[in-house]
């Protein structure tokens, strides 16, 4: 009996096992510093969502049903289809195993945390900055929309910067009509025309308050922005958060989306508030979902995760997607089958696109 060889034999088997032992408590407790991306929930624009009203004195949650977009004081068309925003969920504390399983499932995708998390910020500072971002993205959905429609809109300050140039100056509500004797009605048309001028000038700024013409002078402030190229650059600002808004005392649109957040629904919603405010149907009874953001003027821009927000809408039942232009090549690498891409770049793009699709109509693809 070679006892040396059996001792060698148990031994080898001891310490493998215990290797495996530890390699399996390190998959389950060692958190990775990555989340997991991947399809998040989609929502009808056109439909209703529920949303959270509080506690019931027994404790209980309260909710109500209400339209995503909703259009009070003027007459509205019916609509039918869908027109989905998408969404792209994000998993966090995710361990070794978990971030193993999930990336071989190829439905999810891998990305450093701090891409989501950026370092310093805790979740409920990230959460706040995506509600944010989300209000900025309705007003901006709104106005675009009331543009197309050739509904009155106004070039509106929202809010004025505590001890900035403009502090004392101008005030929250005051209607911008000029910057420098040069007329504005977007936001893009007021920076450039601030930006015109270098810090520390004085230009005039006419504004309406309280239905009365003004003009204000004030000293320009500077500020650590990019050029064009997008190098850095000292630029001149106010210091005003400025947008554009209803001018329509009659008209009230409200946005419900839930819990979501980010920039990227901004163009599925000005389809739903064009659609409402306009005869005829955009979907023709279609499944229609999409993403991009979009700006006062009515661009489209990219967004991240179109692959996830793709499958998610394929998975609800998305017969056609709008794919922002500058997500063309990110969208065409994976294509769900059966969904039809289309791509779009600015909003009434989009409509004529629309338009094409309930027509049999050729629409632009990332394709060509």
């Amino acid at each position: 009996m070679n006892v040396s060889a059996d001792y060698r034999r148990i031994i080898t088997l001891a310490v493998t096992a215990a290797l495996i032992g530890l390699f399996v408590f390190l998959g389950m407790t060692v958190q990775v510093p990555y989340v997991a991306l991947g399809p998040g929930p989609t929502v009808n624009t056109l439909g209703n969502v529920e949303i959270s009203d509080g506690k019931a004195p027994d404790g209980k949650k309260l909710e109500r049903t209400v339209p995503v977009v909703d259009i009070q004081g003027v007459p509205t068309d019916p609509t039918n289809g869908h027109l989905n925003l998408t969404t792209v969920s994000v998993t966090d504390d995710i361990r070794l195993f978990d971030a193993l399983s999930l990336w071989a499932s190829r439905e999810y995708s891998l990305t450093p945390r701090e891409s989501q998390y950026p370092p310093g910020r805790s979740r409920e500072q990230v959460k706040e900055r995506n509600t944010a971002q989300m209000t900025g993205s309705e007003l901006t959905a709104q106005a675009a929309a009331l543009r197309q429609v050739h509904r009155p809109t106004k070039l509106a300050i929202t809010s004025v910067g505590k001890g900035g140039p403009s502090d004392g100056l101008l005030r929250k509500d005051d209607e911008v009509r000029a910057v420098a004797g040069t007329p504005v009605s977007t936001v893009e048309e007021m920076q450039q025309a601030v930006r015109e001028h270098k810090p520390g000038e004085k230009i005039d700024v006419d504004v309406v308050r309280d239905g009365q013409p003004q003009r204000v002078t004030i000293t320009l402030g500077k500020v650590e922005g990019t050029d064009k190229a997008g190098q850095p650059k000292t630029v001149s600002f106010l210091d005003v958060a400025p947008a554009v808004v209803n001018a329509d005392p009659a008209m009230k649109i409200t946005m419900n989306v839930g819990d979501i957040g980010g920039p990227s629904a901004g163009l599925m919603l000005s389809l739903a508030i064009v659609d409402r405010l306009t005869p005829g149907s955009l979907t023709g009874g279609k499944f229609i979902a999409g993403t991009g953001t979009i700006t006062d003027d009515g661009k489209v821009g990219p967004i991240g995760g179109i692959t996830h927000k793709m499958a998610a809408a394929r998975d609800a039942g998305a017969e056609t997607f709008l794919v922002p232009a500058d997500n063309c090549g990110e969208a065409m690498s994976d294509v769900p089958k059966g969904l039809r891409v289309v791509k779009v770049d600015t909003l009434p793009g989009a409509i004529d696109s629309l338009n094409a699709v309930n027509a049999g109509k050729p629409a632009p693809t990332c394709s060509r």
